[in-house]
């Protein structure tokens, strides 16, 4: 791997530390990683996947690149351990513990399609990070929820819920997009 791609997971976790003693991630550092590795000022999207024991303690990230792949290893890495709705702010005793993982993100891409079944089709489980689009809602899920979820009607039922549509949203027709994610996990 990538001495750059390596490095996510740590910096992911230098965040969290940090921000657990109330401090910004330093500027002068920061300056300093980029130099030594200028892919992390390419814009990027990622996803930050915080667990203890195996279980979900945390996972914040963004679909669209919209800053410097470092800026958003740093942002995304405290919003997962402090602001996602789900759990309680990561505590200090927690920390220790947690496992962090970096998914890197290509570009979303339009998937058309006829019908559920030619969806079915085209959907590589395992392999595709979905999202969903409907009447201004939105969902997605990374490649790894096919891991837990890896019926298609299950998939899509859990999906179109966690965009507030109904279970069944794919006879909607919403729009679909597909992208892949490299997970990056701490060695």
């Amino acid at each position: 791997m990538e001495p750059w791609k390596a490095i996510l997971p740590q910096i992911a976790r230098h965040s969290i530390e940090l921000a657990l003693r109330g401090l910004p991630f330093p500027a002068d550092e920061r300056m300093e990683l980029v130099r030594r590795f200028p892919e992390l000022a390419e814009q990027r999207a990622t996803f930050v996947t915080l667990t203890i024991d195996g279980r979900l303690r945390g996972c914040i990230g963004s679909i669209l690149p919209q800053r410097a792949l470092i800026d958003d290893v740093i942002e995304n890495a405290r919003a997962a351990a402090f602001k996602d709705p789900r759990f309680p702010p990561l505590s200090a005793e927690e920390f220790p513990r947690v496992a962090i993982e970096v998914s890197l993100l290509t570009l979303p891409r339009p998937l058309p399609y006829e019908d559920v079944a030619d969806l079915r089709r085209k959907i590589r489980p395992g392999v595709d990070g979905v999202i969903i689009r409907f009447d201004g809602r939105q969902a997605t899920f990374l490649p790894s929820v096919w891991e837990q979820l890896p019926d298609f009607e299950k998939f899509f039922e859990h999906l179109c819920l966690k965009a507030g549509l109904p279970a069944d949203c794919l006879r909607l027709h919403p729009d679909v997009y597909v992208y892949q994610a490299e997970k990056i996990a701490e060695e």
